[in-house]
């Protein structure tokens, strides 16, 4: 398994453990920087200790603050958006220059509904 693939698996069995994952975001809004193939691609990680290490190592990212979501309010609203605007969902993109698995809004949410997705307290 690739390094990548390993980040992906890790990230659909840490946030649906936790029901937690979390993002990026300056004044402006929540980056979604262009990946090798010409699209683009809002990052989420599973963990917070994943994302301050990116913003701590990675430059580009120095400036950014996080930001915690709520899993099934990020599968109701924020995939079906950002399906809707055309954007890819990075996985716990690592590394020198933040890289990783970018899946579409609908492979997120096939992989999220063949797990057992903890709901948010009423």
């Amino acid at each position: 398994m690739s390094q990548s693939a390993a980040q992906a698996a890790a990230f659909f069995r840490d946030v649906t453990r936790t029901g937690r994952l979390w993002t990026v975001r300056d004044a402006d809004g929540y980056p979604a920087p262009m990946n090798s193939q010409g699209q683009r691609s809002q990052p989420f990680w599973s963990t917070e200790a994943r994302v301050r290490r990116i913003i701590k190592t990675v430059p580009t990212y120095s400036t950014l603050a996080s930001e915690e979501l709520d899993l099934s309010r990020w599968r109701d609203r924020w995939l079906p958006s950002l399906r809707q605007d055309g954007l890819l969902i990075g996985l716990n993109w690592t590394g020198p220059h933040a890289k990783g698995y970018d899946f579409t809004p609908n492979e997120v949410i096939a992989r999220l509904n063949a797990t057992t997705v903890p709901t948010s307290p009423g």
